[in-house]
């Protein structure tokens, strides 16, 4: 099998600027990642049959986690992990950790390089095709009356005489998973666990985001 890339998982804080030699504004996302912990480490010789590693993020009350959940996670020493991620990788990477290790921000990334960032876009409920799909909407003037905002003809009434697969109409929009390839860390401040990245990431404030390595390049 192909080598996977490592990574994290961080949260979300939200975005400021830097400046660089020259003066410049550089818009950053701030993304807090604390320890992961190794859950569960997975071998292409084991059950499983692929290499992975099943990491964990974030603290939540045993209360609120289901028995099985809470016991798969005291066999990591750990019962109370909020957030439970998989990364593929190789034999020979999966095989350097173990359950219960935790793996730091400075154990995976470093300043100037680059990375892959996977999280779930805003959620914007059901819109309209303006918004969903960049639709630019009717005329305001010469009588153009209760239909500024539609999507105009969905068909034709002779052939195919129905609405085709695929149509862009209104809908649920937002609330999926985007990944933002091959964006540049300027700065790993290891005292306060930060990750500066160039540029915005998917994602509102406080959300759980998945970093790794480059996929390409």
């Amino acid at each position: 099998m192909s080598s996977k890339k490592m990574g994290l998982m961080g949260r979300k804080l939200g975005m400021t600027q830097v400046f660089d030699e020259s003066g410049n504004a550089i818009g950053v996302t701030l993304v807090e990642v604390l320890p992961n912990r190794v859950l569960q480490v997975k071998s292409e010789k084991g059950v499983d049959g692929y290499a992975a590693l099943q990491i964990g993020y974030g603290t939540q009350k045993e209360s609120r986690l289901t028995k099985a959940v809470a016991g798969h996670q005291k066999k990591s020493g750990e019962a109370n992990v909020r957030t439970i991620s998989e990364l593929r990788v190789d034999e020979a990477t999966a095989s350097k950790y173990q359950a219960g290790q935790l793996i730091s921000l400075t154990d995976i990334f470093a300043a100037k390089e680059r990375v892959d960032v996977i999280g779930d876009t805003k959620g914007r409920g059901h819109t309209g095709v303006m918004k969903r799909h960049n639709f630019s909407g009717f005329k305001r003037t010469h009588g153009a009356h209760e239909y500024k905002r539609h999507g105009g003809s969905i068909g034709c009434r002779l052939t195919p005489g129905m609405t085709l697969a695929g149509m862009p109409m209104t809908g649920h929009y937002g609330d999926e998973q985007v990944t933002i390839q091959n964006l540049l860390v300027l700065k790993v401040e290891a005292e306060r666990n930060l990750l500066y990245l160039k540029g915005g990431i998917p994602g509102p404030n406080g959300a759980v985001l998945k970093i790794k390595k480059p996929a390409k390049g």
